[in-house]
């Protein structure tokens, strides 16, 4: 696909696509964290009858918050880190269970096709270690200091608070406005993606790699550099 006529959206085909492709080089890259999961979902009406439906989903991850200003430290990742996302780690920067004396609170992560937008979207809810759900106050408290300051500027990390498209349920969600305008941007940025096309099956793990840092869950280096789509 032409980069130059690509309007950074993609279809519900090529998002069930996408979605398996991040699912396995998160597995690939993080072996020893919880792997992305696909959901098959009943059928809603927008979507045709040869088109697949569902979405990814991480649960029971266990972040911690890593402020500075909270714990008195130089970064938001840790005592060896020296940025809030480091890409030269080999590992993922994501603050999973570690021995930190600072409170517990765990996240539900989904991805969700958004059908009017044509884009991703990140559904998330928040809960403490006994189960009590976090309101937004006490989310954004707990965010890295440089995700609550891009949670600030940024108009595409608005956080939403509505129903699960399929479980009916209230969860947080950040607005996909504007998403496909900075994923074209983004991949206009590739010289591989503009030399050669988009890589629709890269998409999700590019996307991820910008929205996941708000919540504190970013991806390891690797999976962006790794030229094989899987």
């Amino acid at each position: 696909m032409d980069i130059l006529a690509w309007d950074g959206t993609l279809s519900s085909n090529e998002f069930s696509l996408a979605a398996h492709k991040l699912a396995d080089k998160w597995k690939r890259f993080n072996p020893s964290f919880p792997s992305w999961s696909w959901v098959a979902c009943r059928k809603q009406p927008w979507f045709g009858s040869r088109e697949a439906e569902g979405y990814l989903s991480l649960e029971n991850i266990c972040l911690l918050s890593l402020r500075k200003e909270d714990r008195g430290e130089e970064t938001c990742q840790g005592e060896e880190g020296t940025s809030c996302f480091k890409e030269e780690e080999p590992t993922d920067s994501a603050t999973l269970v570690q021995n930190y004396d600072c409170d517990k609170h765990y996240y539900d992560f989904h991805v969700i096709y958004n059908a009017s937008y044509r884009v991703p979207v990140l559904y998330f809810r928040a809960y403490c270690s006994g189960g009590q759900p976090l309101v937004l106050d006490e989310i954004e408290k707990g965010l890295p200091s440089c995700s609550a300051k891009a949670l600030s500027e940024s108009k595409w990390t608005f956080i939403t608070h509505e129903e699960h498209p399929y479980l009916n349920r209230p969860w947080y969600k950040l607005h996909p406005c504007g998403t496909s305008e900075w994923m074209k941007l983004l991949f206009l940025g590739d010289t591989t993606q503009k030399k050669n096309g988009v890589a629709i099956e890269l998409y999700l793990v590019a996307w991820f790699s910008v929205v996941g840092q708000v919540v504190g869950l970013s991806i390891p280096s690797e999976m962006l550099n790794d030229s094989n789509p899987l």
